[in-house]
């Protein structure tokens, strides 16, 4: 996929409405599979956080709920948004609920997983470690790990980087990767 085709990439804001993601074209995207019951659910409140901070540079957070892992994400669209503003006070996009892994790959997520198959884990995760431990890990080359991956896009529209689950948004790493591609035009 090209980068004109990640703009032009069918998408459903939560509401419903029907569109691409050809609003964001030219910002910096932090684009992130979320799950309302899951033990990284936390993680909202510092996207949020993160969104606010940089909002004014150009990085646009984007969330994409899933319930490929564990069944976390069962709730409708309306009770994620309910959710997702009363308990975190989102006010980044959120969209329609998805498949990012497996049969049924949102088209979105096929493309990032293919530009970045693999995820940065800072040195002291045990994520992958404690997923294996309880037979949830393997899978195919690529794919998305759990709830919480992070993909950055830059303004070109090109994956700069990808995140494991577990980085949290104010990882330093994360920070940084998001300070480089604002700084570029």
């Amino acid at each position: 996929m090209t980068t004109d085709a990640l703009y032009s990439t069918p998408v459903r804001a939560i509401d419903g409405t029907e569109g691409t993601l050809a609003p964001y074209e030219g910002k910096a995207l932090l684009i992130v599979n979320v799950a309302s019951g899951c033990g990284l659910t936390p993680q909202y409140e510092g996207l949020q956080k993160l969104y606010e901070a940089y909002a004014d540079r150009g990085l646009v957070v984007l969330g994409f709920p899933a319930n490929d892992f564990g069944a976390q994400e069962p709730g409708t669209n309306e009770e994620i948004q309910e959710f997702c503003r009363a308990r975190y006070d989102v006010s980044f996009p959120l969209f329609a609920k998805i498949v990012v892994k497996g049969e049924g790959q949102h088209p979105l997520y096929r493309h990032l997983t293919a530009a970045r198959p693999e995820a940065w884990f800072s040195p002291d995760s045990t994520m992958r470690a404690n997923l294996e431990k309880h037979g949830l890990g393997g899978g195919e080359p690529g794919d998305i790990l759990w709830n919480f991956e992070k993909f950055l896009v830059d303004r070109n529209g090109r994956v700069a980087a990808r995140f494991a689950p577990d980085v949290k948004p104010d990882d330093p790493a994360l920070v940084a990767a998001v300070e480089d591609v604002l700084a570029k035009d």
